[in-house]
């Protein structure tokens, strides 16, 4: 069965289609997270904590209420489906001094989130590094049921991945006007989910950055109001 394929899924997560890649099961969550049942397992990407405060540091003045914000998807997430493993795909924090700005309180939170389960940080091109001070483990990349988990897609054919990174965004026209959301991009071979952060934006999938990701068998997600929204490709329009 190809990531296109729907099956079936359980009551808690009945309201979102499961995809198949590969062997595992993959639950696409309204908050951008994804849900892996089987392995009871909850990803996410690109939260770029901090985003807010390292642009006021260059003098761009935004409300600095994104990590509390993204925190608090991340938190809502996990409450819905009580993960035993959260696995967070790179770039979790904006930079290398991200952590050192972040707010006690939002520390603690993360803190709460870590009790009782496995945590752990893939590395990302903004934080290729993170502190044992921000609780769970490690890693360039883990390996799940034959499916490789990593913060940047590769165009390789061999064998099956979920990425982020490309932080993948879909336009389309809705009932006469132009919508654009965040999405999630899947195909036989990988998925790259959209980013979790509140300030972290998102990359038309009609980017030629995403052409040798998908070379055929598109399947985009948008996250709308209440459902997500499955769309074809054809109809996906440029920014």
């Amino acid at each position: 069965m190809t990531a296109a394929a729907a099956v079936p899924a359980k009551k808690h997560e009945e309201a979102s289609e499961a995809f198949m890649l590969g062997r595992l099961a993959l639950v696409p969550d309204l908050s951008g997270a994804l849900w892996l049942p089987e392995e009871r397992t909850l990803v996410v990407a690109d939260l770029h904590l901090e985003k807010g405060s390292a642009y006021a540091a260059r003098g761009v003045m935004l409300p600095p209420y994104d990590s509390a914000a993204t925190i608090a998807a991340l938190a809502g997430a996990v409450r819905r489906h009580q993960p035993a493993r959260v696995i967070a795909l790179g770039d979790s924090f904006h930079d290398r001094d991200a952590e050192n700005r972040l707010a006690p309180e939002m520390r603690a939170a993360l803190g709460a989130l870590q009790q009782g389960r496995d945590w752990l940080w893939i590395t990302g091109n903004h934080d290729p590094a993170i502190s044992r001070a921000m609780g769970g483990e490690s890693a360039a990349e883990i390996m799940l049921a034959g499916v490789t988990l990593r913060h940047e897609p590769t165009a390789s054919e061999d064998g099956y991945e979920i990425a982020g990174h490309l932080h993948p965004a879909a336009k389309v026209r809705m009932r006469g006007r132009a919508i654009r959301r965040r999405c999630f991009a899947l195909s036989a071979r990988r998925c790259v989910m959209p980013a979790m952060g509140a300030y972290a934006g998102g990359l038309n999938l009609r980017d030629a950055v995403f052409r040798p990701l998908f070379r055929t068998g598109l399947s985009a997600h948008l996250l709308g109001d209440g459902r997500l929204f499955r769309i074809d490709p054809r109809l996906l329009l440029p920014d």
